[in-house]
């Protein structure tokens, strides 16, 4: 995640793995994992037409997709016996369509058990994780779409320790699925609930993962039997600004939430602090943000990772005030989550309200954000290095 995320090594057959570009026409550019066996095929990688195709290549009659999917994404399940409605030679058959694709290696919890993170270990051995956040008026749900980050952004030690691979469509709804299941049994404090809200802000550029991202997307808000009913305006993806497919995602006519994680409101810095800006400047950044707003009629969210004596001085709050100012817009600040080592630290709280209050001179909505899950190393991928 871009924004006080932390330090992150995959490691698959002891060795780190780059992402790789791929040549493009101008305008254009590809980010490609590197090549891998592929996750199994699950139930979550499929719309209902071609889940009821795979059920009938397993010689089974094609309603049972429908009972299938009712049990994963309204009872949340992938305990075969538990599905007394379906034969026992069919529940052997079907289970192909729900093999397992996350296993749990660590959990740790803050805030009286409210906030949960969960190191995933995926079938190749590579490690993600997901946070759950439950707040009184709603539970969201952090999930990572790729293992790794291929963005190279300096302050975050996921983008520096390079891309292992993209996340299939199923793997990135299980973390959610998984966070919904622990809140339906009442594993967290608060009694029983659901996830209202779906966050692409863990491991990985959500963009860079394009399909398969936008595929999960689908099973989250699609109703049940077909998906998790989660609201679309409930689900927020965040991008460092790959121009091409923020256009494309607003031609999706799905009104989820764009967040831009800007950083900085000058090219100069950017350039430095999130380097795909070397491709597709601030203000051609913020042009398909402006169009995506107009599109979909949903605010965009500009994320601010808040860096000590780096993007906090007063004149880049003006700065950033006049680019966005009179826009569909909000600013999320975000106090830059230490890690380790690491020379890269939040701005000091005097600076913070600096920052604040010149942002609200230009009469732009902005919120600091709560930093949640620093004391379980909230910050992405610190779990992954501590493993």
């Amino acid at each position: 995640m871009r924004g006080g995320w932390g330090t992150f090594t995959t490691l698959v057959g002891n060795s780190r793995e780059k992402a790789s570009h791929v040549s493009q026409p101008p305008g254009q550019l590809t980010f490609v994992a590197p090549r891998r066996a592929k996750p199994a095929r699950h139930l979550a990688d499929l719309n209902m037409a071609a889940r009821r195709a795979a059920v009938a290549e397993l010689g089974e009659k094609p309603f049972r997709a429908d009972q299938l999917s009712r049990h994963y994404f309204s009872h949340l399940t992938s305990d075969l016996e538990a599905m007394t409605d379906l034969p026992a030679a069919a529940r052997e058959r079907l289970g192909a369509l729900l093999p397992t694709l996350l296993t749990p290696v660590r959990e740790m919890t803050t805030d009286a058990g409210t906030t949960r993170k969960t190191l995933w270990r995926l079938f190749d051995g590579a490690l993600v994780e997901s946070v759950l956040m439950r707040y009184p008026d709603r539970v969201t749900m952090c999930v990572s779409s790729q293992a790794g980050c291929g963005m190279n952004c300096p302050f975050c030690a996921t983008g520096q320790a390079g891309l292992t691979r993209n996340m299939s469509t199923a793997e990135i709804v299980e973390q959610v699925v998984a966070g919904a299941r622990a809140l339906a049994q009442g594993q967290i404090p608060g009694g029983p609930g659901r996830v209202s809200n779906v966050v692409f802000m863990g491991m990985g550029e959500p963009l860079a993962n394009y399909k398969q991202v936008v595929e999960a997307v689908r099973r989250m808000v699609e109703p049940a039997p077909d998906g998790l009913g989660i609201s679309a305006r409930g689900v927020t993806v965040s991008t460092v600004g790959l121009v091409p497919a923020i256009g494309k995602l607003a031609d999706e006519g799905m009104p989820v939430t764009l967040a831009l994680s800007l950083h900085a409101p000058d090219d100069e810095l950017r350039d430095t602090l999130v380097p795909i800006n070397t491709r597709w400047k601030v203000a051609e950044v913020l042009d398909a943000a402006w169009a995506y707003a107009a599109k979909t009629k949903r605010r965009v969210s500009i994320e601010y990772a808040l860096i000590k004596d780096i993007n906090d001085q007063e004149w880049r709050a003006d700065l950033l005030g006049k680019l966005v100012r009179n826009k569909l817009v909000h600013v999320n600040l975000i106090p830059l989550n230490p890690t380790p080592g690491s020379k890269w630290t939040a701005s000091r709280p005097e600076d913070e309200r600096a920052f604040v209050r010149r942002l609200e001179f230009h009469g732009v909505p902005v919120t600091v954000r709560d930093t949640r899950g620093r004391e379980i190393d909230g910050a992405c991928g610190q779990l992954a290095a501590a493993e």
